[in-house]
């Protein structure tokens, strides 16, 4: 874990390795004074001109080596080029492997609230600070330094250390959430899935009043006719489980919202088999269930004014003689047939029970997150998440808390032509539509098991793509899972 710290006097202190300023580019260059006089003695400094990304390093004393860093115009610096940028400063500070850095805070700001760039500083140290190790005989010794902020008072601390609490608490949910992604699946079953987030909430919320624990097992699974999600499970060596959270605010709730997560910790396709290399990380199809699990526990740490029920459906999705084969009519949780063409088309149906039991929770909004489809990487590419649903007043806000967060989301319609395409000649609907467009008929399968008498608003992202390998956030690991919309999500749980 990294440690801040603060220097109030605006002294860089005796036993700082390495302090980094940044500097903003133009005619004059606004270098701050305490170093400005050792840069311009250099015959180099002429050279360095605060372009974005350039870094001129430099000797202040014996002891301590300074890092001017360009920021380029400042009329054009936005929220995520600084996050970006910081988050490749702070990976070459760990290859250097200093115990002790200072950073020049004020040279930084983007915005005259300091709270502002503390944010964007803190998410990109600590998101940036992830490694996924657990299983590699011989470990990268990694030294994650002592940052010292360099500031202007000790009020502007106290803003900063309150900041970087609250950045503390979400990034540890992005952080558990990548680990429990990134375990194998040989390793992380339906049990032991539902067994690590039963402790780590326990652990994470000491066990408070405020939130209340129930795990259903295969025989209450049963009681409750989630009968598409037994179908999904019928193949597997392991009982499925659905995970039951619900956190109770102190004050009275302004708003109750049922986040939902598909928790699938290895897809094999069942008799659909995937192809070899299709089914190579698969154990990522349980990251909705991740996802939507670290935005719950981020809310309660951060103690959301709403009510908030977290409902998980973990399985696998396995071959046996017993597995569900395609043409199977299985009635649904809702009363509804479905004719399952397709068994590697899974995730739905296990979401559409959960979805149905979550209506019954009396949600004035419902929210699903899965890796779901595919196609939704194809219409929108790997870095952009496909948000669908029946309330554009709801799509808004959450497109409005993705863009606060600079996460990618596109809202992709769904129309009478998708509804249509998902019903079935002999059942009620069918588990996949013909053709394209397959985001859009997923979705629309789902809301067939959104209660439309209760109103409820209801929002679907579709995180195959930004789930994980986030190659192109420096802030996030280059393989493996990357926790991309748990920030968007904890954003809409706590405003």
């Amino acid at each position: 874990m990294i440690e801040f710290s603060y220097s109030t006097n605006g002294e860089v202190q005796n036993d700082v390795e390495w302090v980094l300023s940044g500097v903003w580019s133009g005619k004059n260059l606004p270098i701050n004074k305490k170093f400005s006089e050792p840069f311009s003695k250099l015959n180099a400094a002429k050279n360095f001109t605060g372009e974005k990304g350039d870094l001129f390093s430099f000797s202040l004393n014996p002891h301590t080596l300074v890092g001017l860093l360009g920021l380029g115009d400042k009329t054009k610096m936005k929220s995520e080029d600084l996050r970006r940028l910081a988050s490749k400063i702070f990976k070459g500070i760990l290859s250097k492997k200093f115990k002790k850095v200072a950073i020049d805070f004020h040279s930084f700001e983007i915005s005259k609230d300091v709270t502002v760039t503390a944010k964007i500083l803190g998410e990109a140290f600590l998101l940036s600070s992830y490694v996924f190790d657990k299983y590699k005989s011989e470990k990268k010794k990694t030294v994650l330094p002592e940052i010292c902020f360099i500031v202007k008072g000790k009020a502007i601390q106290n803003k900063i250390e309150q900041t970087l609490a609250k950045v503390q608490i979400v990034t540890d949910g992005v952080c558990f959430a990548r680990t429990i992604i990134n375990e194998p699946p040989n390793i992380l079953n339906s049990l032991t899935l539902a067994s690590t987030v039963e402790k780590d909430i326990k652990a994470a919320t000491k066990g408070s009043s405020s939130v209340k624990i129930k795990i259903l097992n295969k025989q209450q699974i049963q009681k409750e006719r989630m009968n598409l999600l037994l179908s999904v499970n019928k193949g597997s060596a392991f009982e499925p489980r659905v995970v039951h959270l619900t956190y109770t605010p102190k004050k009275k709730a302004t708003k109750h919202v049922v986040l939902v997560g598909k928790g699938l910790t290895f897809d094999s396709g069942g008799y659909s088999l995937k192809s070899g290399t299709g089914m190579m990380n698969m154990k990522f199809d349980m990251a909705g269930a991740a996802t939507m699990y670290a935005a719950f526990r981020n809310a309660v740490l951060l103690k959301s004014p709403y009510k908030i029920t977290c409902l998980l459906g973990i399985t696998d999705n396995m071959i046996s003689s017993r597995a569900t084969t395609p043409d199977s009519i299985i009635v649904g949780r809702n009363g509804k047939t479905v004719e399952i063409l397709n068994t590697d088309a899974e995730g739905r149906l296990v979401l559409g029970d959960v979805l149905d039991y979550g209506c019954e929770q009396e949600p004035d909004v419902i929210l699903d997150a899965a890796t779901l489809t595919g196609a939704c990487v194809a219409a929108l590419g790997a870095e952009v998440c496909g948000l669908m649903g029946n309330d554009q007043k709801l799509m808004d806000k959450l497109m409005a808390c993705a863009k606060s967060e600079n996460e990618y989301v596109w809202q992709l319609p769904l129309i009478d032509e998708h509804r249509t395409d998902i019903k079935s000649n002999i059942a009620d609907l069918k588990n996949i539509g013909s053709g394209n467009a397959g985001a859009q008929k997923a979705a629309v399968f789902l809301e067939e098991f959104i209660k439309k008498d209760k109103g409820i608003a209801w929002a679907h992202f579709d995180i195959a793509g930004v789930g994980d390998s986030q190659s192109h956030l420096p802030y996030c690991p280059e393989k493996g899972a990357s926790g991309v919309m748990i920030r968007t999500l904890t954003n809409y749980l706590t405003h």
